[in-house]
């Protein structure tokens, strides 16, 4: 799966993964992660999701990161603000008040640019690639984050020979052998959720299940 692909994805509009609304796992769980007001979360491939917002009303530092261009813009040009714009490393910044994205490759981020994250919120981000990418992903990721990171961790689950993803199934035994070097990963949930959403039924799915992980580093 090249860049291209989710560039081209946004370009066309075909973006049937955003969520208009605020994720309700995200509403539900986030406590657990017990994190003091005005620390940073780092939201990877966040698209222009509703959640960034949601986090930043709860005292948090967010830190968006997108590979897409539009998505980054109608973010804040849909909810009416006027970002501050720099150039920083392999990334362009975009940052109002304390909400920032950096729009670039997510892959080329560095220790120094999360050195102040305390905590990760991934809805949208593992379940967006292939398998391999997703061995890639965490563990660029685990040598990245800094120590004690928490993750709050949202994916799906169904028969993989029945629907070609993305959105990707991951398996919470997938979860387990991906983050086995983390020191804890608790499953918060897991809930049947096909006869809440049709279009995977016309998808040809027969079974979706959603899983929520918290994960310390």
């Amino acid at each position: 799966m090249k860049d291209n692909y989710w560039i081209n994805r946004w370009k066309q509009g075909e973006i049937g993964f955003h969520q208009a609304v605020i994720n309700p796992y995200l509403r539900q769980f986030w406590q657990e992660l017990k994190l003091a007001a005005h620390t940073t979360v780092l939201v990877p491939l966040c698209g222009k999701s509703s959640d960034m917002l949601w986090l930043q009303e709860q005292k948090y530092h967010v830190l968006g990161v997108e590979l897409s261009t539009i998505a980054v813009q109608t973010f804040f040009a849909e909810n009416a603000l006027s970002p501050h714009q720099s150039q920083y490393e392999s990334f362009k910044c975009y940052t109002v008040d304390d909400l920032s994205i950096l729009q670039g490759n997510l892959f080329d981020l560095r220790k120094e640019e999360l050195a102040s994250v305390n905590a990760v919120y991934d809805r949208a981000a593992l379940v967006a690639l292939p398998p391999e990418m997703r061995k890639h992903y965490v563990s660029h990721l685990l040598h990245i984050l800094p120590p004690t990171t928490q993750i709050l961790l949202i994916t799906l689950d169904y028969p993989h020979i029945e629907m070609a993803g993305p959105p990707f199934s991951v398996s919470p035994d997938e979860v387990e052998a991906l983050y086995r070097d983390c020191t804890e990963i608790r499953k918060l949930a897991q809930v049947d959720v096909l006869e809440e959403n049709p279009r995977f039924k016309q998808r040809g799915l027969s079974r979706l299940q959603e899983s929520v992980f918290l994960i310390t580093l």
